[in-house]
């Protein structure tokens, strides 16, 4: 179908006139009204805002931000025949500029003729910036009324000034409740009848998807010439596959949701977001490799081993693959959520490295530098440096009052050890220390001494 066709239609939810349907049941059951929409009552309840824009005839503007299956595609159909406007649908799989150029066209057209136009984008995520750009100007002027919908997050895959010109809706993943309203329409669609277990079944096995339990409704119907019952649902289901995206929103949801529990040391939630990424098909390998990242920001020398056995998970996922290897990993990951917390490690090298990129490139000091040569010696490189484990220290192989700093620089505290596990102990041994240096700084007349004059 052309997409001058297509616009000719009077409406694109008119029922086919062949006496058979032959459509997938998630079509033939696609509302033909907002009334008959199921979910999404945070954005289409009574005084909504897309409630009111149908009631009012009206439309702007917007991009649909959901899930499969919640309905992005149908809802932009029913706004469009709510205002009485034409809506070219286009997806983003398929089309190119030519295709975005032909649809604009058409609309400038149908202008002419005082008829608006929307322009329908699926999956509007997979448009690159050029495809974007093609209909933002025509966006401005009027000639289309745009409707972009995504599984994505806008904000990262559509561009800023496109963005700029729409009111972005999110779409939730429908609740069991909803999902029971869709399989109860379907079983009256398909004359059947479903056994209570099995709906919980179909419901639970949908996660939130419609048009994934009226497939899987569709399928059980066909397996059976009575009712049908949950061996008949577990059939048509197959092999399980939960929402997951390895490139997409879900996944970067679901590894943060990881990281924050292993932070939180909750061990029980940790393992479960992991588990659903495996489940999901995430690699294994980069669930390690941010494994060995959270022992170093959210453990760090709080509890070093954290650091080891996230390494050694790894390691043993390298040597023994799926499903083997990981197991090591959900080893790591409990070990990790159980242990003392600290982010001083985290907290210091990030610190260090704010202070050296806005900073002068100092010089090392010539009591710290290396006389590898005699000419080196002669120029003084290493006078007056201090050999810790010659120096005669309560605390042992500790220069009392030496300085490791450039000589332009003052006293830094990037690292502020935390009451946490071995940290705690570390905290004490530099606490220490820095006392002995303080006494050292302090001159007879009670005075500081100030700063170490270096030869050079």
């Amino acid at each position: 179908m052309s997409l001058k066709d297509e616009g000719q239609q009077t409406s694109l939810l008119d029922p086919p006139q062949d006496d058979f349907d032959n459509r997938p049941l998630a079509d033939r059951l696609r509302p033909q009204t907002l009334a008959e929409f199921v979910g999404q009552d945070h954005i289409l309840g009574p005084g909504k805002p897309l409630t009111r824009l149908s009631q009012g005839g009206r439309v702007h503007s917007m991009i649909l931000w959901g899930p499969p299956g919640t309905g992005k595609t149908t809802l932009a159909r029913l706004l469009a025949n709510a205002a009485g406007t034409r809506l070219i649908s286009l997806s983003a799989v398929l089309a190119g500029v030519k295709d975005v150029r032909e649809a604009v066209a058409e609309a400038k057209h149908y202008q002419t003729q005082g008829q608006s136009t929307i322009l329908f984008v699926d999956e509007v995520h997979r448009f690159n910036k050029a495809q974007q750009d093609a209909f933002l100007p025509h966006v401005e002027q009027g000639v289309v009324t745009f409707i972009g919908a995504t599984t994505e997050n806008p904000s990262f895959e559509v561009n800023a000034a496109l963005l700029s010109r729409a009111r972005v809706y999110v779409l939730r993943a429908l609740s069991p409740d909803d999902l029971a309203r869709v399989a109860k329409r379907g079983v009256e669609n398909l004359q059947t009848h479903i056994d209570a277990d099995a709906q919980d079944i179909l419901v639970d096995v949908a996660d939130g998807d419609a048009r994934r339990l009226l497939n899987i409704l569709e399928i059980a119907a066909q397996l059976t010439d009575g009712g049908i019952s949950s061996t008949v649902v577990k059939e048509a289901v197959g092999e399980r596959m939960r929402r997951f995206d390895k490139g997409g929103d879900v996944f970067y949801e679901q590894i943060s949701a990881l990281h924050k529990s292993v932070r939180g040391s909750a061990p029980d939630a940790a393992l479960y977001w992991f588990c659903r990424m495996l489940d999901g098909g995430a690699d294994p390998r980069y669930i390690g490799r941010r494994l060995i990242r959270m022992a170093s920001e959210e453990i760090g020398n709080s509890d070093p081993r954290a650091l080891q056995v996230a390494l050694d998970a790894m390691s043993s996922y390298e040597r023994l693959g799926s499903p083997e290897g990981e197991l090591a990993l959900g080893q790591a990951v409990l070990y990790l959520a159980c242990v003392p917390k600290s982010n001083a490690v985290y907290k210091a090298f990030g610190s260090a490295m704010e202070f050296v990129r806005g900073s002068p490139s100092y010089e090392v000091p010539m009591h710290l530098r290396n006389a590898s040569t005699s000419m080196m010696k002669g120029m003084g490189y290493g006078d007056g440096y201090r050999y810790a484990h010659d120096e005669d220290s309560s605390e042992g192989a500790y220069a009392v009052g030496e300085q490791y700093l450039p000589v332009e620089m003052t006293e830094l505290a990037f690292y502020v050890p935390l009451d946490a596990g071995l940290e705690s102990k570390i905290k004490a041994r530099l606490e220490s220390l820095r006392g002995l240096d303080r006494e050292a700084s302090i001159e007879p007349s009670g005075k500081p001494s100030g700063k170490r004059e270096v030869d050079e």
